[in-house]
């Protein structure tokens, strides 16, 4: 089987971060504190976080946010919880919580009546975003601020027949929000309430016959799953979405796509990376998939170790 390309990952990380003007930075412009928590990210798993200036991330990571205490996905961007939970992920990457005005970050606010979370002021509702508000407030040692049981209630309100979850109730299982679902069950203490050999049962057969993993039934498999069902099978059962991962390399310029032969982007290279390192590939950082940052990072924010 072909190895991971650390070096060349490293490279097209860097590279990305660079950029301003070409066409996928542009494209991006409007969630790139994402970008940067999926590339700083990924370079702290494969043990290169030293490959950026610490100092300059967290200026701009601080410039990100809002008037309003959330942060932007970008300089003058509003804010969004999606955004907010990166800026506190990438501080945490660096032991630089501290920094932020904790009582500034009004998360418990988007708490909704009936448990659900918004996303923001415009008042969207998806359960990735109470896995999202649960694990900030988890980071910042505030969970105490919401209603733990009314927003786990409302997470339970959105599991299916099929032991998997949906972003509201009634909508379909999807990988992604089980994953999302499941961690927060799991953040809450919570995770009594999972069938475990029903959702077992429909994540395995997520594997196609390439050896990667789709996110739901009928389509065709992607890199993301290897992270967002990684942490839920066996490794054994899992062998061949390795492959799958480094299949996905792009071998000159580096970085990771969907599937072999697509185009690379960093949230595919992180969650590739993220994908190998649940599978125990050698060479990587342990990831705690319920917090998505390193093991060691989550043990320092929660532990203080």
């Amino acid at each position: 089987m072909e190895e991971l390309l650390v070096g060349k990952h490293v490279k097209y990380i860097i590279t990305v971060e660079k950029r301003k003007d070409d066409f996928e930075s542009v494209v991006m412009e409007h969630l790139r504190l994402n970008g940067a928590y999926w590339g700083l990210t990924t370079l702290d798993i494969m043990g290169k976080l030293g490959a950026v200036e610490q100092d300059e991330v967290i200026s701009w990571v601080m410039q990100c946010q809002h008037e309003s205490g959330g942060f932007g996905g970008n300089i003058g961007h509003d804010p969004h919880v999606l955004y907010t939970l990166s800026a506190i992920q990438v501080l945490a990457l660096f032991d630089k919580i501290h920094v932020l005005d904790i009582d500034k970050l009004d998360i418990a606010g988007l708490q909704n009546e009936d448990g659900s979370f918004s996303g923001d002021i415009w008042g969207e509702v998806d359960t990735r975003f109470s896995y999202i508000a649960i694990l900030s407030l988890a980071l910042l040692h505030r969970l105490d601020k919401v209603d733990v049981g009314k927003a786990v209630k409302y997470i339970l309100s959105c599991k299916n027949v099929d032991g998997g979850f949906g972003c509201t109730p009634g909508a379909e299982s999807h990988a992604g929000q089980i994953f999302c679902c499941v961690a927060a069950l799991a953040i809450t203490g919570s995770l009594h309430h999972v069938d475990k050999d029903l959702l077992g049962w429909w994540l395995c057969e997520r594997q196609v016959k390439s050896g990667g993993l789709n996110g739901r039934p009928e389509k065709l498999p992607d890199v993301c799953y290897s992270c967002y069902i990684g942490i839920f099978i066996d490794r054994s059962a899992l062998c061949f979405t390795e492959g799958h991962v480094v299949a996905s390399q792009d071998k000159e310029n580096g970085g990771i796509s969907d599937r072999p032969d697509d185009a690379v982007d960093v949230f595919h290279t992180y969650f590739g990376v993220a994908g190998l390192s649940l599978l125990e590939y050698p060479g990587i950082k342990p990831i705690d998939p319920a917090y998505a940052l390193p093991v060691d990072v989550v043990n320092r924010v929660m532990l203080g170790r």
